[in-house]
Formats: structure tokens, sequence, C-alpha cells
């Protein structure tokens, strides 16, 4: 089932994504919460609503770097032993349509498309075997990432957690639509340019592993994501570096997940505390 959160004539809903439609879904009030049945009836088509985030403010949204062996290559990185992750501020989420913000402070803007992981059940020490009985759902993920920001420490979480600097959707795909998450083609255009073209099975660490190893520390909770790493081509590593800028729009769509786009404008002056 693909689960989306949208308004329509001024209400926000939730609703059930079938072909080029929604079906609201009365009485649901997240796309976490169990649904039972998707009521009969057209629904309402998909131009005519709003996307909104399927989580607005995620518990934890944590993010795996280095985790694909052609981006470790082209950044000139060693192999990790073990999963890298950092923390994006739940306060960087925006959905499908919404503008990305070229920050006032840097224009070192940069792009990396990812599989976003949804937990769906409160959850510690989850062995491997079992990590995808705590899924949810996978959404797509644009780690939007300000390079001189996030070069400043090693967390890189600042440079990672910018306002509007996590876009996610379009919907939750739920665990039942997708076969094999590791299997997976992942793409990223930037404007009218395939800037990414990868695949979630050259994950250096899967999904599992990614699970295992952070519940293994805390406690995930429902609608914790986890961004699971990008493939090559982001803009830092291409030579010269493409760095996003406003008027640019960037789309990144995975293999039965749909796509999700957002354009860039310079942040605006509302944006100051005055």
């Amino acid at each position: 089932m693909r689960l989306a959160r949208f308004t329509h004539d001024g209400l926000e809903q939730i609703g059930a994504v079938v072909g080029d439609a929604v079906i609201p879904l009365p009485g649901v009030g997240s796309v976490l919460e169990p649904v039972a049945t998707v009521p009969d009836g057209p629904g309402i088509a998909l131009a005519d609503v709003r996307l909104l985030a399927p989580i607005p403010r995620p518990p934890k949204f944590l993010a795996a770097g280095l985790n694909y062996t052609d981006h470790i290559a082209e950044t000139g990185s060693t192999q990790p032993e073990s999963p890298v992750f950092f923390n994006k501020q739940s306060t960087c989420v925006v959905g499908p349509g919404e503008a990305v913000h070229r920050p006032k402070v840097s224009e070192l803007l940069d792009y990396e498309g990812e599989l976003g992981v949804v937990i769906g059940r409160r959850c510690r020490h989850v062995p491997a075997e079992d990590a995808f009985a705590v899924v949810a759902g996978y959404v797509i993920v644009n780690d939007v990432s300000v390079r001189d920001w996030q070069l400043r420490a090693p967390t890189m979480t600042l440079g990672k957690s910018f306002d509007t600097h996590g876009p996610i959707g379009p919907w939750l795909t739920t665990v039942d639509e997708v076969a094999d998450p590791q299997n997976l083609s992942i793409r990223t255009w930037l404007n009218d340019e395939l800037v990414q073209d990868g695949s979630t099975s050259t994950m250096v660490f899967d999904i599992k592993t990614q699970i295992a190893t952070l519940s293994t520390v805390c406690t995930l909770e429902v609608g914790d994501i986890i961004a699971t790493g990008t493939p090559a081509g982001v803009g830092i590593a291409r030579k010269p570096p493409l760095w996003m800028k406003a008027g640019d729009v960037v789309r990144v769509e995975i293999e039965g997940l749909g796509s999700l786009e957002n354009p860039i404008v310079d942040e605006p002056d509302s944006t100051v505390l005055r």
C-alpha cells in the first residue's frame, strides 16, 4: 500500500494512493497507523491534491555515510569497517514540491538521493535477521548537504540539518509492496541532467545491518527515518563541482517508490529573526 499525507480543499487527510488517485481514509490520522481496508470509490486525482511530507516530524532522522561502493570511490575515501551514521535534525523535513533553500551562508549546496527506511515498531537490540519485522515502509529521501558546513566537524550534523534540507516522500510505501529493497534502482536528476544512477544492491552495509547497529545503541521509535546512503554522482565529486542554485529542480526516483521533486530557491529573508 502507498499511504500519503495530503491536503485537498483546505483539509489535511491521509489516503491510499491507487494509480493516479488518492482515496481518503477517514479516521486514519497518520501513514503509520494500521489500515485494514481501502474504501471503494474513484478517489481524488493526485493532480488535484497537495502531497505533504508523509512523516512531518520524525522522532529521529538518522543517515548513513559512505555506504555505496561507487560513492566511496568518487570521494577518494576509505571504506569504513562499520556503519557510519550522522543525524539530520527533524526540522529539516519538507515534502514533495516544497522549496529547498540555498542558505544565505553558503553556495555549496549538494543533492544526495537515498532510500529512506521508516521504523514501524518501537524496538531495541534487533538481530539483523529480524530487522525487516520492525520496518513500516520506505520513502524517498534527498539528503541535501551544505558541504562546507558538513566539513566543519566530524559529526557532519551541521551541514546536513539546515531547514528544508530533508525532503521526504512522495508517500510511505509499505514493506509488502517492495519485494527486495536491496535491489532497487535509484536515480537523481538536476533539472534535465541525470546526475546519479545507482542501485541499492551496491550498499556496503545493508538495511538489516544498519537497523541492527542503530538499535544496539538506542531505542528506535515509530516514525524514525534511516536514510541509507547515496550512490555516486554527487555534486562535490564532479569536476568542476556541480552545486544547486536558485531556479534548479532536483528529482529523485527510486524503483517502485515513485519520485520526489523539489525546487531550489534562495533562502528568503523571512527566515531571519528580527
